[in-house]
């Protein structure tokens, strides 16, 4: 099982603490307002604990669980505290009305939250085309991940499967912005075709 520190409050974070705890993982809850960080840890259980936002994270794995926005500051803050961690970039980088992305043309979020992060750390891009709303225990769902360093998308890959999900490795980290191009194409088709935001994006393996 995997050591894991979630920085964000939010509903996407709820829902990962939620699974990763039922999936025996360890799990550090961290915000910038300790008070909801702590309150968040207590109604998850399962020994959830409450870090200290710009500290070292416990975990092994990091998990930026915040808006797009501020993941690079977030990064940028904690600096050499990330040395040597496996961060997942779960953020799709969306203008305000979810019509586009605003990473410019070559790059993309997650690109670029590995640029402001320290060298030995390594990103991976997950769980960014997954609604959390759907991310409910008796489902089995696809997570779309990419990154550059084989291990730590092994370690992703086992995070994901103790949560009963299925890993699809879509390879290096340059696929990141094809996946937030897809995080954008799911809430278009949520509001068109789909009619909904109940549904989930896998992949059939035809035998």
């Amino acid at each position: 099982m995997s050591s894991v520190s979630i920085i964000g409050l939010g509903n996407m974070a709820g829902a990962l603490a939620g699974r990763a705890l039922a999936g025996g993982n360890t799990v550090e809850i961290i915000g910038r307002d300790p008070a909801k960080a702590a309150d968040l840890a207590a109604a998850l259980g399962g020994g959830a604990t409450a870090g200290t936002f710009g500290t070292a994270p416990a975990g092994d794995i990091v998990v930026l669980a915040v808006p797009n926005a501020a993941a690079v500051p977030i990064v940028t803050q904690y600096g050499k505290a990330l040395a040597g961690k496996v961060v997942i970039d779960i953020t799709n980088p969306l203008n305000a009305d979810a019509t586009g992305v605003v990473t410019p043309d070559g790059t993309s979020a997650a690109q670029e939250i590995a640029k402001a992060a320290p060298a030995s750390a390594h990103v991976v891009k997950a769980f960014n085309t997954v609604f959390g709303h759907v991310l409910t225990p008796d489902r089995t769902l696809d997570v779309l991940l990419a990154g550059d360093d084989a291990g730590a998308k092994a370690s992703v890959s086992e995070f994901v499967e103790s949560m009963g999900l299925r890993p699809l490795d879509t390879g290096g980290l340059e696929m990141a912005r094809w996946l937030e191009g897809t995080g954008l194409l799911m809430i278009s088709l949520a509001r068109h075709g789909a009619g909904t935001f109940d549904f989930s994006l896998g992949v059939n393996i035809l035998r």
